[in-house]
């Protein structure tokens, strides 16, 4: 038969293992916690860049290239919610620097427009408006 003090002795051992071993679990999830939240604040504090749409379209798709290039990059309206951009709304821009591009989208209504030599700045926001609207179809 086993006495209770030699039982209290291994249910004590036990007891501190484990409580040892969740310390030691807590510290290494503090740790993490606080590496990933040093690598992620730069990110979070960075500004993304956007485009304001004040033509009178409700754009469906829009597509950058470097001025002059014809190199079109993805459609960007699939960075929004319901895939398009209404007249003053704001649309996240991805994957593009600081530069000059040739923009063109398509309206909802069916116009396809070229705006050519616009500056766009990351982490800032570039407009287009009706009066740059020369080059639609």
């Amino acid at each position: 038969m086993v006495d209770s003090v030699s039982a209290f002795r291994v249910y004590k051992s036990a007891y501190i293992h484990i409580l040892t071993g969740h310390r030691n679990m807590m510290h290494r999830l503090v740790t993490l916690t606080l590496i990933g939240l040093v690598f992620e604040a730069p990110s979070a504090l960075a500004k993304d860049t956007q485009f304001w749409n004040l033509t009178q379209d409700k754009i469906v798709s829009l597509q950058l290239s470097p001025a002059g290039q014809n190199i079109w990059g993805k459609d960007q309206t699939e960075n929004d919610l319901d895939r398009a951009v209404d007249t003053d709304e704001r649309l996240t821009i991805t994957d593009t620097r600081s530069g000059t591009y040739d923009v063109r989208f398509t309206g909802k209504n069916g116009r396809s427009c070229l705006v050519a030599n616009v500056p766009i700045a990351a982490g800032k926001v570039f407009t287009i408006e009706e009066p740059m609207l020369a080059d639609c179809k």
